[in-house]
């Protein structure tokens, strides 16, 4: 049986069902399995710059370095909670709504250790990942930082934001 990668960046849709399937398979250890899935909204965040309509987005990456960023970030969930296995998949490329961004699954005995380490693993990536995004609106395109930044969100974990002074 092939070993699933930890992180897979890609512009294929995924399947949330068999990856959770894929990641617990055959560990009779597991006693929890906690995922988050984001999707693209049809409209940016209320009260955010740009605030409006949004037809469509381009997620662009830079190889190699992304997977490695998010990589250690695992590394690091595996440090600070006791949990079995992590997966993050990210897709690139043109979005549209409703289409899915982002899979974070993560196995472990208890369900509070894999809840933390969700939640700790998508605080980095809508804080830290390197994704750019460009946003299709009604009244054109733009490129936006696709790191949102949730100096709370870092501080929960212990973690300062890089431009915090």
């Amino acid at each position: 049986m092939a070993t699933l990668p930890r992180v897979s960046i890609q512009t294929a849709d995924f399947d949330v069902t068999a990856e959770i399937a894929a990641l617990r398979a055959n560990d009779h250890r597991v006693g929890a399995v906690c995922s988050f899935v984001g999707t693209v909204r049809d409209r940016n965040q209320p009260g955010g710059a740009g605030t409006g309509s949004v037809l469509s987005m381009e997620l662009e990456h830079y190889p190699g370095m992304t997977e490695k960023a998010i990589e250690a970030m695992i590394d690091e969930a595996h440090r600070r909670f006791d949990i079995f296995a992590a997966r993050v998949i990210h897709r690139v490329g043109l979005l549209q709504p409703p289409d899915q961004i982002v899979l974070v699954a993560v196995t472990s005995a208890h369900r509070g250790e894999s809840f933390q380490a969700c939640e700790f693993l998508m605080d980095y990536l809508k804080t830290q990942a390197p994704f750019w995004k460009k946003e299709q609106t009604p009244e054109g395109a733009r490129w936006v930082d696709a790191r949102v930044s949730d100096d709370a969100a870092l501080a929960r974990w212990g973690i300062v934001a890089p431009n915090a002074g």
